[in-house]
């Protein structure tokens, strides 16, 4: 199966720094003769790696957002497991199907300490274009952006997220949608009118045979303001789970 990644950095934006790269591209060369199951395997493991380091290069700085195309749609969301709020300042960081050496595996949800105050998480989507499905990064920004109608649980149902909110400088929790302890976190509210029923199938791309969702206005804008691409816990974290991947079918961790 042939695996491609474009790391498509458009005009660069920064809150800390501008970067002096307007464009990237990295593809996996496959030829006629490079065929058969190790050979699928490496070009697997390059792009994982790829991903991996391209997000931790420009997690920091202008993110612009990973690409990831695969020709096998990913099955439907089923986990919503959140586990309680370590503390305040933490944000809810939902969970994802990724692609790699063995087909689609999950990466956990995580509670992630924000880079900076007053930025929410737009969480990654597969979206399907051109008959492949295709993977866009997740980044931080002042607005949450699309991520394809995709109903992700824990108040990020399809647009927006009503898990918590910014007031000033203190994140505040929603309770009603948060797992969250207010013995450990103390910063909280209650809003019952935004909770949202999850119908099944719940589809974890958006596109043709799956959800059908058009950005709105200002998610555009968001698309297009400052943001940073994943931090350094969340890279780790995502390398974690694709190391839990590989061990999963006996093969060596990364």
């Amino acid at each position: 199966m042939n695996t491609m990644l474009n790391a498509i950095l458009p005009e660069t934006r920064s809150v800390k720094k501008q970067i002096p790269i307007s464009s990237m591209k990295i593809v996996c060369p496959v030829s006629s003769e490079q065929t058969g199951k190790e050979n699928t395997k490496m070009k697997h493991k390059l792009t994982m790696f790829l991903i991996l380091v391209l997000a931790a290069l420009f997690g920091g700085h202008a993110f612009a957002g990973i690409q990831l195309s695969v020709n096998i749609a990913p099955p439907p969301i089923a986990v919503f497991d959140q586990p309680p709020c370590p503390g305040d300042g933490y944000i809810w960081t939902p969970g994802y199907y990724q692609y790699g050496d063995y087909g689609y595996y999950w990466v956990p949800g995580q509670w992630v300490i924000p880079p900076s105050v007053g930025l929410l998480w737009t969480p990654g989507y597969w979206g399907f274009v051109g008959g492949r499905y295709v993977w866009h990064e997740g980044y931080w920004g002042p607005q949450v952006g699309f991520y394809g109608g995709i109903n992700y649980g824990n108040g990020y149902f399809g647009s927006g997220f009503n898990g918590g909110r910014w007031e000033g400088g203190v994140f505040r929790h929603n309770t009603v949608i948060s797992n969250v302890d207010r013995n450990n976190v103390h910063n909280t509210y209650e809003d019952r009118s935004v909770v949202r029923e999850i119908k099944g199938p719940n589809h974890a791309f958006s596109g043709k045979g799956g959800i059908q969702a058009q950005p709105s206005r200002g998610e555009v804008e968001a698309s297009r303001a400052p943001h940073q691409g994943p931090t350094p816990a969340q890279v780790s974290h995502a390398q974690e789970a694709h190391n839990n991947h590989l061990a999963a079918h006996g093969a060596a961790r990364e």
